[in-house]
Formats: structure tokens, sequence, C-alpha cells
């Protein structure tokens, strides 16, 4: 064994040995797969130990459920379909529902002719039970949505919980604009997800500028929703552009994108009964 190592090693004394070359050539693709490593690494998902606590308990801790409601119009309808709901908001507001509008906006980028409304429910699913029946017995509630689908081609809703490092969504003065990010996950990574941005949403506080922070609890699952409050476009181009000099928000990203198999993005603009403007 001493001899042939001592032959190896008189051989590749050498540099002109072939055996010299190939050794050479082993350590150049070994040192080459160790730096692409490091590269992947950032990239690759973070392990989450197994735990026997439901996700929506580790993610949010208030006993708040909010609605996200998605309507697309019909072209040329939404100055009726905005009186509609409008009147239908304010009927909400008379009655004791434990619900209230946090946010209503019409698209301004994005899916035109869409409009979403972020409604707060204050008791847990308790209160949506009430205010279901209180929808089907009340007439007068009941003919504003049947009148208010005449102008609707499509619609969908989620109930969704807050995250609980994000903040609960608080009325702005006039004049912003509001970006809502939409995250479609992998199942299985909403812990890792959440892991995160309890990091990341630290980097993203100047300005006021986090809104709300959601994942669905029913309709579409493993759906996360980033809303942002920004005063212009280009206020929100250079928010944006702050984060990245931020040491630890490049971290954050490369450990999120690998969890998402799809993300839309669509810059909403305050309908004129919004509470937050």
């Amino acid at each position: 064994m001493a001899a042939a190592m001592g032959t190896y090693i008189r051989a590749c004394a050498h540099k002109s040995s072939p055996l010299y070359q190939t050794t050479i050539r082993c350590l150049s693709i070994s040192s080459s797969a160790q730096q692409k490593d490091g590269w992947l690494n950032k990239l690759l998902v973070r392990k989450i130990e197994p735990t026997k606590e439901s996700h929506s308990r580790m993610l949010s801790d208030k006993e708040v459920i909010f609605e996200l409601q998605t309507h697309n119009l019909k072209p040329g309808t939404a100055d009726a379909y905005l009186k509609n709901y409008e009147e239908y908001a304010k009927g909400i507001a008379d009655r004791q529902m434990n619900l209230e509008l946090a946010g209503s906006w019409t698209v301004g980028v994005g899916d035109q002719d869409q409009c979403l409304h972020l409604w707060k429910y204050d008791g847990g699913y308790a209160s949506i039970d009430r205010a279901r029946k209180i929808f089907a017995d009340d007439p007068d509630l009941s003919a504003l949505i049947k009148d208010r689908n005449v102008f609707l081609r499509q619609r969908s809703n989620q109930f969704l919980l807050s995250f609980s490092f994000w903040p609960l969504p608080s009325s702005r003065e006039g004049g912003n604009i509001y970006e809502i990010r939409s995250y479609f996950l992998k199942p299985g990574t909403m812990i890792e997800w959440g892991n995160n941005w309890a990091r990341a949403i630290h980097f993203r506080q100047t300005n006021n500028e986090a809104f709300g922070g959601f994942f669905s609890q029913v309709g579409r699952l493993y759906n996360v929703h980033h809303i942002w409050c920004y005063r212009s476009l280009e206020a929100r181009r250079c928010a944006r552009e702050a984060a990245w000099r931020v040491p630890g928000w490049d971290e954050c990203v490369a450990h999120t994108v690998p969890l998402m198999d799809q993300l839309d993005a669509a810059i909403l603009v305050p309908t004129l009964f919004s509470p937050t403007q």
C-alpha cells in the first residue's frame, strides 16, 4: 500500500504526466461543485420540524377572520355596480353583525373591470354563521345582492387569517395606491413561508407601507395575500429598491422563491366609500 502511494506521488510530481492532469481536473470539478452547492444551498427550502399544531394556530394569534371578495364586472357596469355596493356596505354598517368593511378597491393595473373588497369579522366563525343567517333573512340586503349579480361575469371569495407578525389593517389618509401580491404556495410550505416572512416584514416597515398579510382558510388553500400601501407608483419603486439594500432581505427572498407555484400582483385604487384611502 505504501509503495503504491509512493509511486502515485512520484507520478504526480511531473506536471506533464497524464495522472497529474487527471488529478487537477478532479480537484477543479470538486471545487466547482462545492461552489455550485453553496449557491444552490441558498435557494434550498429549509427543513421545518413536524408539529402537531395546526398551521393557523401557529401563524395567527387573532380571533378575527377576514373575507376577501373578488368581483369581475361586465365592461361598462362599474358605476352602477359601485353604487349598489356602497348601499350594501352602508346596510351592513347599520346592522349588528360584528362585520365591517376594512378596504374596498378597483383594480388599476392587473385584471381590468375587477373590484376587491376586504371584510373583517370579529368573533371568529360564529360571527360568520350569524351574518349568513342575517343575509338570508334580510329582504333589503338580499335584494341588493340580487341586483348586484347582473353586473358580474365572475365572483369568488375566501376566508383568511391575518399573519400574527403583520399589522392588522388600519385606515390610511387619502391619496394612496395599494398593491396586492398573491402567492400560491406549494402544499406543506406555509410554516416555512411564515418563518421567513416573520423576519422579512421588518425590512419593509418604512413609511408604514405594510397594510395587511393574510393566508387562506376556506376557498383556494395555500394562498397568501400581502397588501402594501404607497403614496404613488414612484414611492413603490423606491421602497422596493430600498429593501434590496438592507442586509438580510436577499436571503429571505432566496428562501421563499422555491416555496411558490405562482405569483400575481395588482395595483389597487380605493373606492370612494372605502374606509382606507
